[in-house]
């Protein structure tokens, strides 16, 4: 089974708009220096993004200005003290699953 095409659109547009600086729920935040500084940050966001995105029984995301909202809440938290997530994460948004096997399985 593949991803779907809109699954990876949503991706493809989420990690273009985080690399480049312009991820419009971070305005004001200088969140570029996390990739080289403190990567693990960008990976717990990519991954709520993930555990947090929905998609239809048809592959059709549902939800991807929710699921990038919440990733990038945890890079804003992270960046200013002062702002607290609402609400708060709840366990399943924030695990960080296994990574795959070192070699392909196919």
């Amino acid at each position: 089974m593949k991803l779907s095409n809109s699954f990876s659109g949503a991706l493809r547009t989420f990690a273009f708009f985080m690399a480049s600086g312009t991820q419009n729920t971070l305005k004001g935040i200088d969140y570029l220096s996390l990739y080289g500084e403190e990567p693990s940050v960008i990976e717990k966001a990519f991954a709520i993004y993930a555990n947090v995105i929905e998609l239809d029984e048809n592959g059709k995301v549902l939800n991807a200005k929710y699921a990038e909202k919440r990733a990038t809440d945890y890079i804003r938290q992270y960046c200013d003290s002062n702002f607290k997530v609402e609400p708060e994460y709840e366990d399943w948004e924030t695990d960080l699953h296994e990574p795959p096997p070192i070699n392909d399985l196919i």
